[in-house]
């Protein structure tokens, strides 16, 4: 899946012209993880609280995932097309979710579809978009007299750290574009003298 995919590189939200009184209104937004992909469906559900639906796709890399919600609408009106443009821009990493204000006049299951994969198309053609680099994940165990100069090694080479955790040594979950796993483990291996313990995944 990952191999000539993209990503976007920010937040947008844009709005389509309304078809039939309805407004359509699309939230694209990066995201890792399924958990963070429903945070966004959260997020955008509490911005906008008064909307008749809140149909969602989204495609996640690692592991690979592909889904859609249609929210109500009749089934595979909404989420399926929504989805779609995902697929056709071979965008990963990537929620969208599309937010229907229903203005009073049926527009049939045809309709919907053409709605739904227009209201997401629109905003995914307005964000910018970069290459999906691959992440991998590390756990370092090091001594407390190294932290310091580990994290400064970590933050040399980019890597993502979540906070330490100080035990009777101190572990430290990262996650690093695969390409630069080698660099991470050289430049931690300079800083401790070797001592520090690398476990991948």
């Amino acid at each position: 899946m990952a191999g000539d995919a993209f990503t976007v590189a920010g937040r947008i939200r844009h709005q389509i012209d309304p078809i039939k009184g309805s407004r359509f209104i699309a939230t694209v937004t990066p995201v890792g993880s399924e958990e963070d992909a429903r945070t966004v469906v959260a997020k955008v559900s509490a911005e906008m609280p008064d909307a008749s639906h809140h149909c969602t796709a989204w495609r996640i890399a690692e592991p690979a995932i592909d889904r859609c919600n249609d929210d109500g609408e009749p089934g595979g009106s909404a989420g399926r097309p929504i989805l779609a443009q995902l697929t056709g821009r071979d965008l990963i990493n990537t929620a969208v979710v599309v937010t229907r204000y229903f203005g009073g006049t049926k527009l049939g299951v045809g309709g919907l579809v053409r709605a739904y994969g227009a209201a997401a198309g629109a905003a995914l053609d307005q964000v910018e978009t970069v290459g999906y680099e691959p992440m991998v994940s590390a756990t370092l165990t090091v001594d407390y007299s190294d932290i310091d100069r580990v994290l400064r090694a970590l933050s040399s080479v980019g890597a993502d750290i979540d906070p330490p955790e100080y035990g009777q040594a101190v572990r430290v979950n990262v996650r690093i574009a695969e390409r630069a796993l080698q660099q991470m483990k050289q430049v931690v291996a300079d800083a401790t003298d070797g001592r520090a313990q690398l476990e991948d995944g």
